[in-house]
């Protein structure tokens, strides 16, 4: 039987602890993965820094990629479009399984669903640890949708597609047509940019992007974002914009936003996933203005069938591979996580792939 090697975290200030574990007996529908690349998100870095609680010990890391080891005997092999899986596939997987056969599955919200269960975020029993990016193995549980994709396709740029690149597709669904559009996006992270790659390849015609990070507008240039906006006091910004996207969280961009849109805009916010100050919104506005509010937390099925798409066809056109600044090996995960906090990259990357040589 072989062995699994976890990093496990058990709270704010704690140093993470390495364990080894041997690999459970698969249960119906799972499949057994080998972890190749991690990156650590936002989210991760909220509980890691105490921002954020999560249940602990737990193994953070949910922006996962990796390849097919094994499957119950009972599996049908097959990822979630149909195509034929087998030992040794480069796979990517939803962050979180559940019920596909639920109410609120059926209504396109699986991300709510009844059984819900989050990879990243979990508690590390003797059963069940195998569940986070921290870790040589992940199983993957009955109800998680499971992509097959390609090889060609960075480790570095693949990881990002489950969390970061499915939310924004998800994002983009909400807004509607962005043909010909005006759109601005607060916030210049990974989902920022993801955004305004996006936008650009479905035809956008004016990308604008605002942050308070200069050199975080000019990096957006390269990947379509042709009017940048420093957000400071004497930020001169538009008032006819269509879409304004809010990655940030903060509520000074999401009224910033709001205030850039024009007669029937939408306003999409995905970034407010943590607590803060109450949004301010002028009601008659919003309503004499015909303007739309939609928010999303995660994304559902065909959001990330669009993600693994949009990827697989653009790797190459926009620079995502230039966006992990430093990596490093599993063992020196917390070396990752402070680096990640000190220095505040898009990304950070954990090559599993170097840990996996200890296999028994």
């Amino acid at each position: 039987m072989k062995n699994a090697t976890l990093m496990v975290f058990n709270g704010s200030g704690k140093a993470l602890e390495e364990i080894e574990i041997a690999i459970p007996v698969l249960n119906p529908g799972e499949i057994l993965v080998q972890n190749l690349y991690t990156t650590i998100c936002g989210s991760d870095l909220h509980t890691f820094c105490g921002l954020r609680s999560e249940t602990v010990p737990t193994v953070l890391g949910h922006e996962i990629v990796g390849e097919v080891l094994a499957f119950h005997p009972e599996h049908n092999q097959k990822d979630y479009l149909g195509n034929p899986l087998e030992i040794g596939d480069r796979v990517t997987w939803s962050i979180f399984a559940s019920n596909a056969d639920s109410v609120r599955a059926k209504e396109g919200m699986p991300q709510k669903a009844d059984g819900l269960f989050k990879y990243g975020h979990a508690k590390v029993t003797e059963a069940d640890a195998l569940h986070g990016g921290l870790s040589t193995h992940c199983i993957l549980k009955h109800g998680t949708t499971v992509i097959k994709i390609s090889k060609e396709i960075p480790l570095t740029v693949a990881a990002t597609i489950n969390c970061a690149v499915a939310t924004v597709a998800g994002a983009v669904r909400l807004s509607g047509s962005l043909q010909g559009k005006k759109v601005i996006i607060s916030g210049v992270g990974l989902l920022g940019l993801v955004c305004v790659a996006m936008c650009s390849a479905d035809g956008a015609k004016e990308i604008h992007v605002a942050d308070v990070n200069e050199e975080r507008l000019k990096l957006a240039e390269a990947f379509g974002g042709n009017v940048q906006h420093l957000l400071d006091k004497d930020a001169d910004l538009p008032t006819d914009i269509d879409v304004a996207f809010d990655m940030s969280g903060s509520p000074d961009a999401m009224e910033m936003g709001l205030a850039t849109l024009t007669v029937g805009g939408t306003a999409v916010w995905i970034g407010a996933v943590f607590k803060t100050r109450e949004v301010q919104v002028n009601a008659e506005r919003i309503v004499r203005n015909l303007v739309t509010i939609k928010g999303l937390h995660n994304y559902n099925y065909e959001d990330f069938v669009q993600a693994v798409k949009f990827i697989e066809d653009n790797h190459v056109k926009f620079p995502f591979e230039k966006l992990v600044s430093a990596e490093f090996s599993l063992e020196d995960a917390e070396s990752a996580f402070n680096y990640a906090v000190a220095d505040k990259p898009i990304r950070v990357g954990i090559d599993v792939a170097r840990k996996n040589n200890n296999e028994q």
